[in-house]
């Protein structure tokens, strides 16, 4: 899953940016408004942690520009200035949800996996798929109680999957959601990637739809 985020002063954002790789997401950081509405415009993110207070446009225009143009991925907005009418007006604009500067990187992660989950119509912290069962809060998947070893970049395609679990997912669309933008992508690596994953999962978890890509099911 991949996250912007927006914020321009450095050391947050590289402390933003740290965090959320750890938790396996990946990251593209924008340190301005201008560039912030660009990169959320044209690149498919899957949330976006968003600073209000932001350098050549504010963040509540990014905001207002993003959901005018049709883009609906989840907005966590972030603010130093903790008044009602701020948090109003970033909801009114189009935020998913709020948190308050000074924050705790575990609430700002939990806040992202919600809106996450929910953006693709999931209930718990928990997803599960047959015998396949992946914990989003410690980034951990096991297969009838068995813990699967798995690099960050089979997390990222593995949650993809089952974020999207049914549907069929083009390699397009997971080069674009387990690579940051500024990533060497090699669609070919993909392929690498599912390869491994089968031979982790049950047979028959990980189809491949012809023309179309793969999905994840529950195995006969």
């Amino acid at each position: 899953m991949r996250i912007l985020v927006v914020e321009d002063e450095p050391t947050l954002a590289a402390q933003l940016a740290e965090g959320l790789s750890s938790a396996g997401y990946a990251v593209d950081v924008a340190d301005n408004g201008v560039d912030a509405h660009f990169m959320g415009d044209t690149e498919p993110v899957d949330a976006v942690v968003l600073d209000l207070g932001l350098p050549r446009m504010d963040g509540i225009t990014v905001l207002k520009k993003w959901r005018a143009a049709g883009r609906t991925m989840p907005v966590l907005i972030l603010t130093a200035r903790d008044t009602w009418h701020e948090k109003v007006a970033g909801i009114d604009a189009g935020a998913d949800d709020y948190l308050t500067k000074p924050f705790h990187m575990e609430e700002l992660l939990a806040r992202l996996r919600a809106l996450i989950r929910r953006a693709s119509g999931h209930a718990s912290a928990e997803l599960s798929c047959g015998p396949l069962t992946l914990d989003t809060r410690a980034s951990r998947a096991t297969v009838d109680g068995q813990a699967l070893t798995l690099t960050s970049h089979e997390y990222r395609v593995l949650a993809y999957l089952m974020h999207h679990q049914g549907e069929a997912v083009s390699r397009t669309d997971l080069v674009e959601h387990i690579y940051a933008q500024d990533f060497d992508r090699d669609s070919n690596t993909v392929e690498v990637f599912i390869a491994r994953l089968r031979k982790k999962l049950p047979p028959g978890m990980i189809e491949t739809v012809r023309g179309l890509g793969y999905r994840l099911v529950t195995p006969q």
